[in-house]
């Protein structure tokens, strides 16, 4: 299976000469690997990702093409150049390296995926999803569109949530959200600040723990379409304006945004405006006349004069 995908990706390949005659054929690029082993991964580097570690292995590799093998003249770098036009083109897909699974969505919104399980939106349950699993993360995709990304769990048995997959039924009982192990691993993540809990137990004293608890879910789910560290911006600002509504987190957390992208200036004290007040006054300047009450003023005179008429009748 693995040959033939390599084979549709547009690589050749052909059998080295057995035995001794084709001994030469490839030893070289193995001891470069054993090479690059005992330079660079002797001892095994300490990093906190998969990527970090990467990141390393480019710059080891660069400062690696500067380097002669043996006694040959030139250096590596060198000699790539030579053969680089020599190279075939990368076709326009890339090669997709991870695996395939189609899991079906159970009724706690989670997948199965190899001996661990994964958090996805709601609205899939009981339908079957598309995952691709790589060596360091999973990607989850509802027929083409991509609607969950996880770490990649190594142990046996784990669990990997995500505290945004679970708003929309959280928002219809908050009362879950205090105990939700997804707001746990949200916290130990640090996705779920500090700033969050203090303006959450505002917000609860302000309106009572339903509705104070409703108003934090709705700031998580303004993190859809906001950038995490302006919305905590924003939680921290209406916090210290004392304004506890979702409105007012998203005006502070857009403003913030803005005032990023607008050049440097004076900058005055912080205040909050509430959504209303901001539409209302971005509203477009009305070119319509003030009303007028001359039509009703003509009907106040004919009364007036009907009225004096029929008093003269009476006197006569």
């Amino acid at each position: 299976m693995g040959y033939r995908k390599f084979r549709e990706f547009g690589i050749e390949s052909f059998y080295c000469r057995p035995g001794i005659e084709g001994a030469h054929e490839k030893g070289g690029v193995e001891g470069q690997i054993g090479y690059f082993r005992r330079n660079h991964f002797t001892p095994v580097p300490e990093v906190d990702s998969l990527a970090e570690l990467n990141e390393l292995v480019d710059q080891w590799d660069l400062h690696d093409g500067r380097r002669r093998i043996g006694s040959r003249p030139r250096m590596i770098d060198e000699y790539f150049d030579v053969e680089r036009p020599l190279l075939m083109p990368l076709p326009e897909e890339p090669f997709e390296t991870g695996r395939l699974f189609t899991p079906r969505v159970d009724r706690y919104s989670q997948i199965a995926v190899r001996t661990n399980r994964y958090l996805v939106p709601v609205r899939l349950i009981g339908k079957r999803v598309r995952v691709v699993l790589h060596a360091s993360h999973l990607v989850v995709y509802d027929r083409n569109v991509e609607v969950a990304r996880h770490e990649r769990l190594i142990a046996k048995g784990g669990c990997r949530l995500d505290l945004d997959h679970y708003l929309e039924a959280l928002i219809r009982k908050p009362g879950a959200f205090p105990g939700a192990t997804a707001l746990e691993q949200a916290r130990s993540a640090g996705k779920f600040t500090p700033v969050h809990d203090a303006w959450w137990a505002a917000a609860v004293k302000a309106h009572g723990d339903t509705a104070g608890t409703r108003a934090l879910i709705e700031v998580l789910l303004l993190a859809r379409h906001l950038p995490h560290e302006h919305l905590v911006a924003g939680l921290a600002m209406a916090l210290r304006a004392g304004a506890l509504t979702a409105d007012a987190v998203a005006l502070e957390a857009r403003k913030i945004a803005q005032a990023e992208d607008e050049p440097a200036g004076t900058s005055g004290a912080a205040t909050v405006t509430f959504l209303h007040e901001w539409r209302l006054a971005h509203l477009p300047p009305d070119t319509r006349p003030l009303p007028s009450v001359t039509h009703y003023d003509q009907l106040l005179r004919r009364r007036r004069t009907s009225d004096g008429e029929h008093r003269e009748g009476e006197a006569q």
